[in-house]
């Protein structure tokens, strides 16, 4: 865990979901890998050559933005899928309730979070896949606004949905915290806005956000 800053007027948390709120290795492979096989049936070739090309421009990307991350949905976009296309492979493609069982540790920390902080799902996937997965992970009732792929149409980073999400949870960005496991996806832009960051390497990490907050001086 990696905090960049913890505002003192904090009240609201925006998280991310894949990788933060569960740790599957698994599961995040078949979310990577399913769509790039669609992707390959699309274009005629193989799921090696497709996946190859995914890897390839992420990597020009990457050397051509001082090592910085492109999110799955907008590398596919530069090879002619649109955000809807996106969006519906994703909903038939991912099924988290075959890899994914209830965390009543997680949701123990997010209900003591909540006590204090008003809490949002800011994810890549759509919010049918966001919702099937809080679910299987016993907490869907702890996140009153989910900001999904498919709420404004943009794969983060996005100024556009970030500050929907910010919008929806009624609070202003200098008073919200991104939570999330990947700095140029899920921080980058929140720090740029105002808001407070706080970096993490999965979802023990976030088990531990409770006693992170208290140690920073707020009452749970």
């Amino acid at each position: 865990m990696k905090i960049f800053l913890i505002p003192q007027k904090a009240s609201a948390l925006v998280f991310d979901m894949d990788n933060t709120l569960y740790t599957h290795d698994e599961y995040i492979r078949f979310q990577i890998e399913s769509p790039i096989k669609r992707l390959a049936e699309k274009r005629g070739i193989s799921f090696d050559e497709m996946k190859d090309a995914v890897a390839a421009y992420r990597k020009k990307h990457a050397e051509e933005n001082r090592g910085a991350q492109l999110s799955l949905g907008n590398i596919f976009k530069s090879f002619g899928v649109s955000m809807e296309e996106t969006i519906r492979w994703r909903e038939e493609l991912y099924r988290p309730e075959l890899f994914l069982r209830r965390d009543r540790e997680l949701r123990k920390a997010l209900l003591r979070l909540s006590a204090r902080f008003s809490l949002g799902l800011y994810t890549n996937n759509p919010v049918q896949v966001a919702g099937k997965t809080l679910a299987c992970l016993g907490v869907e009732d702890c996140f009153p606004v989910i900001v999904g792929l498919d709420t404004c149409l943009v794969s983060k980073p996005s100024e556009l949905s970030l500050r929907k999400t910010v919008e929806l949870l009624g609070a202003d960005a200098g008073s919200c915290i991104s939570v999330g496991d990947r700095y140029d996806i899920d921080l980058a832009l929140p720090l740029e806005l105002g808001m407070g960051g706080i970096l993490v390497d999965g979802v023990s990490d976030v088990y531990r956000l409770p006693s992170i907050f208290e140690d920073a001086g707020f009452c749970l």
